[in-house]
């Protein structure tokens, strides 16, 4: 034979709340600061973030040839500017 039980559910705002211990008060107040304690020191031991070096040019060329514009100033094969009056640095 075949025994149904009757089960009834109320939501959780329904059934009050015991009081919480003192115990149970003190011991989350000790986690959540020993959370943020080790929190802090991760930040300080973790990897420190890398300045990227600036990127020095390859190559500096300069050009006062025959037959090339004269005082060319090349950097990395792009012409950056002319310095007017000189023949050779």
């Amino acid at each position: 034979m075949t025994h149904l039980r009757l089960v009834t559910w109320t939501p959780a705002e329904a059934t009050p709340r015991p009081p919480a211990h003192p115990l149970r008060r003190l011991a989350a107040a000790v986690l959540r600061s020993a959370s943020r304690l080790l929190a802090r020191m991760a930040q300080r031991v973790g990897e420190p973030r890398i300045a990227t070096p600036p990127v020095l040019p390859e190559t500096l060329e300069f050009y006062a040839d025959a037959g090339a514009p004269e005082g060319a100033l090349y950097l990395d094969g792009h012409l950056i500017g002319h310095l007017p009056g000189v023949r050779r640095l």
